[in-house]
């Protein structure tokens, strides 16, 4: 099986779209949450999503506050006029599918399981090496990816020694998937990179080769500009979109 991994989209359908088309021939889709905030396009994105042929979709922090499943005391100032726009802008519909995403994290197959911050809560932050630590310890499956970050890592566990893998850069990064380790990736944020890099970031799982590759694509960031400052968000989630920030 090749799946496609997606996380972090965050409304931003230029970028959505550059990686499906550069995705190639995947047969499933794994959606790691925060499809909406931020970017000026969640109607789109929903949509564009709820069209996947073939999907297992996991819901993220801006995903519940934007469904009105959770208030936004948690944000900054920015997060939280872009996710009270959001909330107004999506449809009754695509607000009620946002609403009914399940929860990470969820078991994939017996290699992959997939949460949006970790498997032991799904709004924590993975940075360091105490939280890899515990997920990789949770994690029911070899491989656990997750998102939220909105940065590339990997970190494999290999006979009770952690090791942080060096940073996921360049067009391409491939991993493989060693039998005897167990493993947690993030592959980036496809709709609002934070490495400093602002090309659009997703990775592609071949089961059968046990390989996972990350990957990055240039997209129309001048277009996802445009309709950001058009809609009245603040410019600066325009801005940081050209530098990857």
């Amino acid at each position: 099986m090749r799946y496609l991994v997606i996380s972090d989209v965050h409304a931003n359908l230029e970028a959505l779209e550059a990686a499906l088309a550069a995705s190639g021939d995947c047969g499933h889709v794994l959606v790691l949450g925060d499809l909406v905030g931020y970017g000026a396009d969640p109607n789109a994105v929903v949509e564009r999503i709820r069209a996947l042929p073939a999907a297992t979709l996991i819901r993220g922090n801006h995903d519940k506050v934007a469904a009105g499943l959770e208030d936004v005391d948690g944000f900054n100032y920015l997060a939280r006029q872009a996710i009270e726009w959001t909330a107004l802008a999506l449809t009754p519909e695509n607000r009620a599918w946002v609403a009914a995403l399940p929860p990470g994290p969820a078991l994939v197959d017996p290699l992959v399981e997939i949460c949006h911050g970790a498997p032991f809560d799904e709004d924590t932050y993975i940075f360091d090496d105490l939280d890899a630590t515990r997920a990789l310890r949770t994690s029911r499956a070899p491989l656990c990816l997750f998102g939220h970050t909105h940065v590339p890592a990997a970190f494999r566990l290999s006979h009770n020694e952690l090791q942080m893998l060096e940073p996921p850069r360049g067009p391409r990064f491939r991993l493989a998937l060693e039998a005897d380790s167990r493993y947690l990736v993030n592959c980036g944020a496809v709709g609002q990179p934070r490495d400093g890099d602002p090309q659009a970031a997703f990775g592609i799982l071949d089961t059968d080769a046990r390989a996972l590759t990350i990957t990055r694509v240039p997209y129309d960031v001048a277009a996802a500009q445009a309709k950001i400052i058009a809609a009245g968000l603040p410019e600066v989630l325009a801005q940081r979109l050209a530098v990857g920030r």
